[in-house]
């Protein structure tokens, strides 16, 4: 049986492609809304990290920067083990709508998993995503 391999998600944001940019990819942006706390080295083969106070620490691996339209990144797969080699890629694209923002993210690589791993971390990944844009959008708001 095939699984389906990405996940999918479009948010609009009224606020410009650099003030969403900037949420996307400076440590203050990214520690504010997807974690407590970010590091990150923004060029391709940088290191990024995300913390969370009470959860996890997730390094990234940026793999994409083409400011202010894409930035895409490599991540653990949630549910596999630390040592586990295999990675989802995210990628963020930014499009001008008005004076807003239309975000778009797409995370891929589910296919290359077992079932059992599959449906944990897509099934995760996919609730994931729909709460992290929330708190993009809330922090883009509050701003």
């Amino acid at each position: 049986m095939a699984f389906p391999d990405r996940i999918e998600r479009t948010v609009e944001i009224a606020r410009p492609p650099a003030t969403v940019w900037a949420a996307l990819t400076t440590a203050e942006g990214l520690g504010a809304w997807f974690g407590n706390r970010a590091t990150i080295d923004l060029r391709p083969g940088g290191a990024a990290r995300l913390e969370w106070q009470e959860g996890p620490t997730v390094d990234l691996r940026v793999e994409r920067v083409e400011e202010p339209r894409v930035f895409g990144f490599t991540w653990h797969i949630y549910g596999l083990p630390e040592d586990d080699p295999r990675r989802t890629y995210v990628e963020f694209t930014l499009e001008p709508i008005g004076a807003g923002t239309r975000l778009t993210v797409v995370e891929s690589g589910f296919a290359q998993l077992p079932e059992d791993a599959y449906r944990k971390a897509y099934e995760g990944n996919t609730r994931g995503w729909a709460s992290e844009l929330g708190e993009l959008v809330v922090y883009l708001d509050a701003a």
